[in-house]
């Protein structure tokens, strides 16, 4: 079962209490997947969904709130081996299931809750973070953002072939969609795998950075080696200041030292940043060798 189907499986047993919530819900879902069609000059409009527990619910909400008794069919389909489920109302329009007052929470919640259930997904808590609620028009969309930034959510609009996605990509916005809907327990299980996911990644890149910080001290190490070598071919360490060419003589003995650790083995011992400061001398000095220039 995809993490979207746990959470619908949820959704479909939050129940809306108040007579102004059920509208809610039943308006979120219609204005997102409901279909109206005129056949036999009869007015039919239609909620297609792939969840037969979705079809049980919004049968219940519109008998218990429109008193309607909705027609329902199960059309599988063959290739896919999967159904396709519709619930029917036939002599009405759907601008008679779509409207409802907002302007409270609690309908809000409802609102956005019927529109996942119609037209929602949401990616596997493992994957990148994807949330996302298929709306036919930009003005849905546009409404749907609006009750997102209601409870602080950012959610973002985008078009797609002949739709509209009303998106969230944020773990946090994530949890607090889940939450806003009452998908509680499906919210523990998305929460558990984001704790997982965040250990991983902080720890993950305090080994990448440390990583680079080894790779970058050994190049270092390599480059001073490298140029302690060239003076002693050269010019001979003898020839350096008595400072540079004891520095010079312990990188060469010392190659995997630290820079602390080279300032403990002069005969008198030395900090990091004076260590730093001899080497970066002789780094200079071997630069002007290789240029065939005077090292003075």
């Amino acid at each position: 079962m995809s993490f979207t189907d746990i959470v619908k499986e949820e959704l479909e047993n939050v129940p809306s209490k108040a007579l102004h919530c059920k509208k809610a819900e039943i308006a979120g879902a219609f204005s997102l997947s409901g279909i109206e069609l005129a056949e036999n000059g009869v007015n039919t409009v239609i909620l297609s969904t792939d969840r037969e527990g979705v079809l049980r619910k919004f049968f219940t909400l519109l008998r218990k709130t429109y008193n309607i008794m909705a027609d329902t069919s199960d059309r599988r389909n063959h290739k896919t081996v999967k159904s396709r489920y519709e619930l029917c109302i036939k002599d009405c329009h759907l601008t008679d299931f779509i409207t409802a007052d907002t302007s409270g929470n609690c309908c809000k919640r409802a609102w956005i809750r019927g529109a996942f259930l119609a037209a929602g997904y949401i990616n596997e808590p493992e994957k990148p973070y994807h949330f996302e609620i298929v709306c036919d028009s930009l003005e849905k969309a546009s409404f749907l953002r609006e009750l997102f930034d209601t409870f602080s959510i950012s959610a973002k609009t985008a078009a797609r072939k002949k739709a509209f996605i009303v998106y969230i990509k944020d773990g946090a916005g994530i949890a607090d969609a889940l939450k806003v809907m009452g998908a509680h327990i499906a919210l523990l299980e998305f929460e558990n795998v984001r704790i997982i996911k965040e250990m991983r990644g902080s720890v993950n890149r305090k080994v990448n950075c440390e990583t680079a910080n080894i790779r970058k001290t050994v190049s270092a190490a390599m480059k001073q080696t490298e140029d302690a070598i060239l003076l002693r071919e050269t010019i001979g360490l003898s020839a350096l200041p008595q400072g540079l060419s004891e520095m010079a003589l312990i990188r060469l003995e010392n190659p995997d030292a630290t820079l602390s650790e080279l300032g403990t083995l002069m005969k008198t011992p030395i900090g990091k940043s004076g260590v730093n400061h001899r080497l970066r001398k002789l780094s200079k000095l071997a630069d002007k060798v290789r240029q065939g220039g005077d090292y003075d």
